[in-house]
């Protein structure tokens, strides 16, 4: 007697292309959902880090405009708010600007200006040999009063690819300012 070989019915084949097409489209869907996800992911990484930065900035400026409306002396207070901005690198990517702008009877002028950093930037206030001072109140200071101001700037570099891969542009300077 011989053995009897069965021959693989039609269902069995059938079966075996299914889960081969389910294979296939399981991981065309991961493939699809993992791009999406990390696209989630670098845009979380940068986007924290940015706000990270930005609340650094305005420490550091609040930091300086209180200390130099105290009496610090300007070279000390520049000096002690380099060193308080860390995670930041002032001395290469960014820059800081104590000013103070004095109000003589209406006529608003920067007195004086101490300024530390790597990434030269122009104050939003004025310069001690601008006649122009621009604050966001024009009536600070009172008259016959000074007003210290305190900027800085900081240059943001993304970490991740997200803004070549969507073919945007995110801000690479921030600004902060603080008044007392």
């Amino acid at each position: 007697m011989q053995p009897m070989v069965s021959e693989p019915q039609p269902s069995e084949s059938r079966h075996q292309q299914k889960v081969s097409r389910q294979s296939g489209q399981a991981l065309l869907e991961f493939a699809l959902v993992a791009v999406v996800l990390m696209m989630v992911l670098f845009a979380i990484i940068d986007f924290s880090r940015i706000l990270i930065i930005h609340e650094i900035m305005i420490n550091v400026s609040r930091e300086g405009a209180n200390l130099i409306s105290r009496g610090t002396d300007a070279t000390n207070a520049i000096t002690a708010l380099v060193t308080s901005a860390k995670p930041l690198n002032i001395t290469d990517n960014g820059y800081i600007i104590l000013s103070s702008v004095f109000n003589s009877n209406g006529t608003l002028r920067v007195t004086s200006q101490q300024k530390i950093g790597g990434k030269s930037a122009a104050s939003h206030v004025g310069t001690t040999s601008s006649t122009t001072v621009s604050l966001p109140n024009p009536n600070l200071p009172p008259p016959n009063q000074t007003l210290w101001v305190a900027e800085v700037f900081y240059v943001f570099t993304p970490i991740t690819p997200l803004g070549k891969l969507l073919g945007v542009t995110l801000p690479t300077t921030n600004y902060d300012a603080a008044f007392f």
